[in-house]
């Protein structure tokens, strides 16, 4: 297994070409300090993430953890697929830091930075939520836009507030605020997606004045006002009656930050192109992709995908085609992407005419081939006692609804419940969609003398067939929780501390960006494109 050491490592970052920094530690893990570079694969998730991540295996990679060998472990199973460049990084984040180099705690660190970059270079007007609150009270013409996706609106916004996540707001602003006179405020949980929000309607050019809401809804409560909970409030379906006035802000926007614009027979050579790493990525919102898109492209909602760009891009320097329908959103995404430093990126037209495939993007997962002993939701519930349900859910989705008396688990962490599978007669396996649950038969069979069986459809199946759901705030505790980077409003303790220090945690990033040099934000040189 070939070994680098982090200066090695540092010229790689530097040279321009294709590099995917992969961690292999659980999200949690990953949040207490990695590099500014690095994208989460953990381990237990091997199958389904770094297949996405890397839809070029011939990419160079490496592998990071904290030195605890899971790396090397990752770095094993993707030679094993045919992964041709792979290494380690000798001494994991350790050796990164002992040589001078910078780690970033948090996740979604490269998009949290040019958020608060985004603020400092265009000057980016906000209000805090006392004068905010005041001008709801006193009613004055302030339209409130959300740009969180429905979720994370409905389980908390700000009073008067209009869910419209972030790749839709230039997109649909035209209808929703047609009087110039209407102040626009963009909010989200924190800082983020409010300034992105706020100022892709400042780059795109409405009349309307436009403010992000100082710290979002985590400043909201801060300063002891309540917030809404259960809203759903959200802007129209369907094509915004303003949506050719939309494209011609959104294109002045692409234009002036170096977007390219290809066709769909362009898009094919790219896809077919061995040397370099393409992500198709479709920006619309996901009931519009569900309802029919390209294949081979996975849904990124345009919001989503420039403050979380490494959830779904994993490569560096690769090419990145991005695909709607009517062309507004796409150059929106693209346009922050390229002055988030990505070189190619490329709004694609046409690239959805004739797409006919529906539903989610299927689970490039070869491994889900292999046999399994199935068990429908109904059977499940009639089993006898000494059946024994594990669920492979994320933390924060088993607290939110599992199956009662289910066990919760990480799929590399198993060992745990030997104990509890010792007296079992048998033992079932669920996931909200049952695939990481399929993908752990192996492992908890070698734990278990008893027959092991996969729950059809998962815990989201055992829901949509009448099983009942318990919910515990509590289950598994916040330190048990190593598999996710909770947030604030994950915690079930010291909450308003926690909102202090993440809004104070986005605020510094950029002095750690500075430190660690490797990161330039802003329009890259046009002579910069590789193509």
């Amino acid at each position: 297994m070939r070994r680098i050491g982090p200066a090695e490592l540092r010229a790689a970052i530097a040279d321009g070409g294709e590099l995917a920094i992969l961690d292999a530690r659980e999200e949690g893990e990953f949040g207490t300090g990695h590099l500014f570079w690095a994208v989460p694969c953990p381990l237990s998730r091997r199958e389904i993430d770094a297949r996405a991540l890397l839809p070029r295996l011939a990419v160079r990679v490496v592998c990071v953890d904290d030195g605890r060998g899971v790396a090397e472990r990752l770095a094993g199973w993707l030679t094993d697929i045919g992964a041709a460049d792979v290494s380690v990084l000798e001494g994991g984040t350790p050796a990164w830091q002992a040589a001078g180099g910078v780690l970033f705690t948090g996740v979604n660190v490269p998009s949290k930075a040019f958020g608060e970059w985004v603020e400092h270079h265009y000057g980016t007007e906000s209000i805090d939520a006392p004068d905010l609150r005041a001008w709801l009270d006193e009613g004055r013409n302030v339209l409130v836009l959300d740009s969180r996706p429905l979720d994370e609106f409905t389980r908390m916004s700000i009073p008067r507030g209009v869910n419209v996540p972030g790749g839709e707001l230039v997109y649909r602003i035209g209808d929703l605020a047609p009087d110039p006179a209407t102040t626009v405020v963009v909010n989200c949980a924190g800082r983020t997606r409010s300034i992105l929000g706020a100022e892709s309607l400042r780059r795109a050019g409405i009349p309307n004045r436009v403010l992000a809401l100082r710290n979002g809804t985590m400043g909201w409560e801060l300063a002891g006002l309540r917030p809404d909970r259960g809203s759903t409030a959200r802007y129209p379906d369907g094509r915004p009656r303003t949506a050719d006035q939309a494209l011609a802000r959104a294109r002045a926007f692409a234009e002036a930050s170096g977007v390219g614009v290809i066709g769909a027979l362009d898009l094919a050579r790219y896809e077919e192109d061995p040397d370099r790493t393409l992500y198709a990525l479709d920006v619309r919102d996901p009931a519009e992709f569900a309802a029919g898109h390209r294949p081979g492209s996975h849904n990124a909602p345009g919001g989503q995908l420039v403050q979380a760009t490494d959830r779904w891009i994993g490569v560096r320097n690769a090419r990145v085609a991005l695909l709607d329908d009517d062309g507004v959103r796409a150059r929106m995404a693209g346009a922050w992407l390229r002055q988030m430093g990505h070189r190619d990126v490329f709004v694609v037209e046409g690239g959805l005419e004739g797409a006919r495939s529906e539903g989610p993007a299927p689970v490039p997962v070869p491994e889900l081939a292999e046999p399994a002993d199935w068990i429908e939701p109904a059977a499940l519930a009639d089993q006898p006692d000494g059946a024994v349900v594990i669920d492979l859910a994320r933390s924060v989705e088993f607290r939110d609804g599992h199956i009662p008396g289910a066990l919760w688990g990480i799929r590399t962490r198993l060992e745990a419940l030997r104990l509890a599978l010792a007296g079992a007669s048998r033992v079932v396996l669920t996931s909200p969609d049952a695939v990481l649950a399929r993908l752990a038969v192996a492992e908890v069979r070698a734990l278990a003398g008893a027959p092991v069986r996969v729950l059809r459809g998962g815990t989201t199946a055992w829901a949509r067939e009448g099983g009942p759901l318990a919910q515990d705030r509590t289950d598994p505790p916040d330190l048990a929780c190593a598999d996710v980077y909770l947030r604030p409003y994950d915690r079930n303790s010291g909450v308003e501390a926690a909102m202090r220090a993440y809004l104070s945690w986005e605020i510094d990033l950029l002095h750690d960006v500075a430190r660690d040099g490797s990161v330039r934000f802003g329009v890259p040189a046009e002579t910069e494109r590789a193509g």
